[in-house]
């Protein structure tokens, strides 16, 4: 008789690969600084003047450029990339077992989902969760289709879906004669957004715990109907089978196999990204104050984000080949930590904004310059990070991390465990 194929359940720390544990804590720290200077300090909810007043100083446009060139949607890409990697992993362990990655799967992303939805509704309406889950069940189409086959469709969902969608909302239009009727709409969507801004900032500026909290659930649900989701949806999906492909490779798991190639995307990815980067950030300068906008800069943001996915790419290969180096990976590892419990602590960088920001916490909601917003940014992560060491030293997940992998394995999986502040950290 064949023996049955052992009984799916979480990794042990020895079977982690650190330095994907790292790049995540380090992703963690460029989301939180993302939302935190676009959305949690609200600086998107207010009127453009306003806005523009706050981050007028020169310190201030120097944070906001810097921002812009090297942070900005760049660690969200990475972000991106890891969850698809991860799938690859998850598959490929599967199969050693000899088992289907199909049905634990399913159950993580709709556990996920569910965390998601809390997440959404119940804290913070940005949450990114719920959009991973969504996509995140495409990718099971996938899992035999041959790397080529995975490399193409990443840069059909990346580039070709995005361009196409963009050529037909605006070029279609003029080519039939409806271009002054779609522009009719489109300021009139735009007037309606500004609408729903201002009544969430007011709402976040309340002293009342349930009404920024209503405020938030009302502007998530009137969110879900966005005519460019169908847009990010594509990226993230393109972005995930780019993971996907990376993991299937091995390219993060062995780094040094994958030196030559990783050197070369190291300096494609900095030179390309960096290159359009600085493009977009003079343009961005040039038109600061600028009363309108002319037309050309909405296909920009193609071209943009062509340069945020090859200097997302760049800081991965990079960021893998500085974890060889023994000096570098004591620096790095700092990360790793963080990077194992990352549910957990951006879940709880939501919370600590929301107590910091909103009108019944400090109540600095539409008031902290982008120099300040990064600093807090800068100092809560730190405590993130120094909280992360101190609990994986006595437990074995974080405790979202914890829940999850209970729900999604059906029984409850042992929190005291074995990890050391050494082991932590490595």
């Amino acid at each position: 008789m064949s023996e049955s194929p052992p009984a799916a359940g979480p990794i042990d720390n020895s079977e982690r690969v650190h330095v994907l544990d790292a790049l995540r804590g380090f992703a963690l720290l460029g989301v939180f600084l993302s939302n935190s200077l676009n959305w949690f300090n609200g600086r998107l909810l207010l009127p453009r003047e306003q806005a523009l007043a706050l981050g007028a100083p020169p310190l201030e446009v120097a944070v906001n450029s810097l921002f812009a060139l090297l942070v900005e949607q760049k660690f969200v890409t990475l972000f991106t990339l890891l969850f698809g990697l991860g799938f690859a992993l998850q598959m490929s362990r599967a199969e050693g077992r000899g088992t289907s990655v199909v049905p634990v799967y399913r159950r993580r992303l709709l556990v996920l989902m569910g965390i998601g939805l809390v997440h959404m509704f119940a804290i913070w309406f940005g949450d990114i969760l719920t959009t991973y889950a969504v996509v995140g069940f495409l990718l099971l189409l996938f899992r035999q289709r041959s790397e080529k086959t995975v490399l193409v469709c990443a840069a059909l969902f990346l580039f070709v879906v995005p361009i196409g969608f963009s050529v037909g909302q605006r070029v279609l239009p003029a080519l039939t004669g409806g271009a002054a009727e779609v522009e009719r709409a489109q300021k009139a969507t735009r007037e309606e957004e500004a609408r729903r801004r201002a009544a969430y900032l007011a709402g976040l500026s309340s002293d009342s715990v349930v009404t920024t909290q209503q405020a938030n659930a009302r502007y998530g649900w009137d969110s879900i109907p966005n005519p460019n989701r169908p847009v990010l949806l594509s990226i993230i999906l393109g972005r995930f089978l780019l993971g996907v492909w990376a993991g299937r490779r091995g390219l993060l798991q062995d780094v040094e196999r994958h030196r030559p190639l990783l050197r070369k995307l190291t300096a494609w990815g900095m030179g390309v990204g960096g290159v359009i980067g600085l493009v977009v950030m003079g343009i961005n300068l040039a038109l600061l104050g600028a009363t309108s906008v002319p037309g050309w800069v909405v296909w920009m943001r193609v071209v943009k984000d062509v340069g945020i996915l090859f200097l997302g790419v760049g800081y991965a290969a990079a960021f893998a080949l500085l974890f060889q180096k023994e000096r570098w990976k004591k620096v790095l590892g700092v990360f790793t930590p963080a990077g194992r419990m990352a549910l957990t602590l951006y879940l709880m960088q939501s919370v600590l904004s929301l107590c910091l920001y909103d009108g019944w916490g400090l109540g600095m909601v539409g008031r902290t310059p982008p120099s300040l917003t990064a600093l807090l940014s800068v100092v809560l992560f730190a405590g993130q990070v120094a909280f992360s060491h101190w609990w994986l030293a006595r437990f074995r997940f974080g405790p979202v991390e914890w829940l999850w992998r209970s729900l999604t394995y059906g029984r409850m999986q042992s929190l005291r465990g074995v990890s050391s502040p050494a082991s932590a950290a490595n």
